[in-house]
């Protein structure tokens, strides 16, 4: 049977990456994420696993690099100012396809902005941050079960897709406290390692894929040497020039991802089939919308919520879906309409698409969001 617990937000993403086999941890604390390597520096130890302050937060990311390069399920994390700070070591892991997930909880910036309070500011942060082209998967949870399972699907998509995974959630979720199920040990799939067969006196090509795309890797330290670097590289790691050679790897970079929109794509949808306004949003701003939902439902209003759980690459394609029956549609966050932006991209009527949004370090209410909605259909049954 499952296990129940009542549990902060930052305590629900602990109990998943625990459940997920994360077994080494390299973080700096930093409000409003400390929680988690608070409660991971009492959990780790006595499981003979690794739990490491380390003097900053670029140093942490370092760290994780290393411990997932020997073979570890790896984590770290922090919050906006921290983030800012991972970026350098965050591209040359995309580069080295290292399998690891950076835990994101986002407050009020830029700069120090409002360290204990709540925003939606860093999805832009997380798809941008590092420099060049390249793809990235960030995921996100309006709630603690939510939250706990996203955990976990950060870990096998980071094993799946050797590649780095932002859990990117926000303050409000990670402070407030609510039910929580664990489920029983093999209840959830988990993806482990992908580990070669080559042995070890046998020529190991680090970056050469299977047919089905995936990168076997080697414990760094173990059976065989190769070379690890963030410069273009050929299948042995070694650095190239070479424009065939370049040009292959970041297709390959971007491709692996941005070509997986469908099976990156987790969303949960309420009240949706009839919906002549539908309402997008995710995180503590997903709460509100769906409490608006249920109370235009009682007034005989056909509205409906399309929850994201996937930031990155951005679902267009369920969003485009989801749009097109609908009259219109709001987009409900806490920033100056980062989501938002990318619903424009997605859908052909751009003109029936609205903002409902607070920058003010308040959680968006149902409240705010009606007055949107007074405004698009005038005050009638909003009244």
């Amino acid at each position: 049977m499952s296990r129940v617990r009542f549990v902060q937000g930052n305590e629900a993403c602990t109990l998943g990456a625990l459940y997920a086999g994360m077994d080494f941890f390299a973080g700096y604390p930093i409000t409003p994420s400390s929680e988690i390597a608070e409660m991971l520096s009492g959990e780790l130890p006595p499981r003979g696993h690794t739990f490491l302050q380390m003097e900053d937060e670029i140093a942490s990311l370092c760290a994780v690099i290393g411990g997932s390069l020997t073979g570890r399920k790896a984590m770290t994390a922090t919050s906006g100012p921290g983030f800012s700070l991972m970026q350098e070591a965050l591209g040359y892991a995309v580069m080295a396809e290292i399998p690891l997930v950076i835990v994101n909880v986002m407050r009020g910036g830029p700069s120090t902005g409002l360290p204990t309070q709540v925003s939606q500011g860093d999805v832009n942060q997380a798809r941008w941050g590092i420099h060049g082209d390249h793809a990235v998967i960030a995921l996100t949870a309006g709630s603690h079960q939510a939250l706990f399972e996203s955990t976990v699907r950060a870990f096998n998509l980071a094993e799946t897709f050797r590649t780095p995974v932002i859990l990117l959630y926000d303050e409000l979720i990670a402070h407030m406290r609510e039910r929580v199920e664990i489920p029983e040990d093999g209840e959830i799939p988990l993806v482990d390692r992908l580990r070669t067969s080559v042995p070890r006196d046998v020529d190991y090509r680090p970056y050469l894929p299977r047919e089905d795309g995936r990168l076997p890797m080697s414990d760094f330290g173990g059976d065989h040497r190769y070379n690890v670097t963030g410069l273009y590289h050929d299948m042995w790691g070694f650095p190239s020039t070479d424009p065939e050679v370049v040009r292959g790897l970041l297709s390959h970079l971007v491709d692996k991802i941005e070509g997986k929109e469908d099976e990156l794509t987790f969303t949960r949808e309420y009240e949706t089939d009839d919906a002549e306004t539908l309402l997008i949003s995710y995180g503590s701003a997903a709460r509100s919308a769906r409490q608006a939902v249920f109370d235009a439902r009682e007034r005989g209003i056909r509205m409906g919520l399309l929850e994201l759980e996937t930031l990155w690459p951005f679902p267009a394609r369920k969003v485009r879906d989801a749009v097109a029956a609908a009259t219109d549609t709001v987009v409900v966050e806490m920033n100056l309409g980062q989501v938002y932006q990318q619903v424009l991209r997605a859908v052909r009527h751009r003109e029936r698409v609205f903002l409902s949004n607070r920058i003010d370090g308040r959680l968006i209410t149902p409240a705010d969001i009606r007055k949107v909605l007074r405004i698009i259909s005038g005050v009638g049954v909003w009244a």
